[in-house]
């Protein structure tokens, strides 16, 4: 059973078979978020991403960065990345067009950042519907 189905714009249905939400700045006690802590963040979240799904290809959606108007810190501007963390992963048909979908899907882990802790669905989250399903997913037998 998936969580939700997301209609890509290439045609392709993709389906959330798992999904992790947490807070992007969750495990800062102090300090305030700047351009290298952000990368750092990303990093850790792609490698998380690679330990809870192995197997499986990771790509991490760029996210949106914004540099509030506050007084910049010892460590440079502020900057700040959208409040929530999301690890999923969507499977859908085989990438390979001469595979059957009974034996075969492809799958593909993603790691982005969102506004709200919501399951995404539909047409919600612009940067998953664009993803070029076929360059980033991998197929395999069931």
């Amino acid at each position: 059973m998936s969580l939700t189905r997301l209609s890509l714009r290439s045609g392709r249905t993709a389906v959330i078979a798992d999904i992790r939400l947490t807070p992007t700045y969750g495990d800062m006690l102090e300090g305030y978020p700047f351009s290298r802590l952000n990368d750092m963040k990303l990093s850790a979240l792609l490698h998380r991403a690679t330990r809870a799904f192995p197997d499986h290809p990771v790509h991490v959606v760029p996210p949106r960065r914004e540099l509030p108007d506050l007084p910049a810190g010892a460590f440079g501007p502020v900057e700040t990345l959208p409040p929530v963390a999301v690890i999923a992963l969507l499977t859908s048909e085989p990438v390979d067009p001469s595979r059957d979908d009974v034996s075969f899907y492809s799958a593909l882990a993603v790691v982005w950042l969102q506004d709200e802790p919501v399951i995404p669905y539909g047409s919600t989250i612009d940067p998953l519907l664009v993803l070029p399903w076929a360059d980033l997913a991998q197929d395999y037998e069931r």
